[in-house]
């Protein structure tokens, strides 16, 4: 039995990120997810979190994933992500403004509205969080 699973994480504009991974920590509309080699099989939502994978060199990464799917099939993870981003390639600033927006809209929205306005906030501190 291998330790390890192949990565692939896909956004709409390019291929994030491609490789041999022991583990990988993320967020579904379920709660925490965590993935090692030899998973079942399975499809789940994602939420805008911090995702965290070990590849096989031991080394630990991070990126702010945003919503999307996950699925693990046959000894590979494909994430599907809105945005996908590196801590360094975040632009904290422009997250703390867009985090202000989302919660003008918040106070104001209902029904789909709200949704969206959530999700903004969502993404806004999770970006945030992900920077450190």
């Amino acid at each position: 039995m291998k330790n390890h699973i192949k990565l692939i994480i896909l956004t709409p504009e390019k291929e994030f990120y491609s490789g041999e991974v022991l583990s990988l920590n993320t967020e579904s509309d379920e709660g925490r997810v965590g993935i090692l080699a030899n998973h079942v099989s399975m499809i789940t939502p994602l939420k805008p979190t911090v995702t965290t994978f070990t590849e096989v060199n031991g080394k630990e990464l991070k990126a702010f994933t945003s919503t999307g799917v996950l699925r693990v099939l046959q000894g590979e993870i494909e994430m599907l992500c809105d945005a996908c981003e590196w801590p360094e390639d975040i632009d904290a600033e422009r997250a703390k403004r867009a985090e202000g927006r989302a919660e003008k809209r918040l106070s104001k929205a209902h029904g789909v509205g709200f949704k969206r306005a959530e999700n903004a906030i969502l993404r806004s501190l999770m970006r945030i969080k992900t920077k450190g």
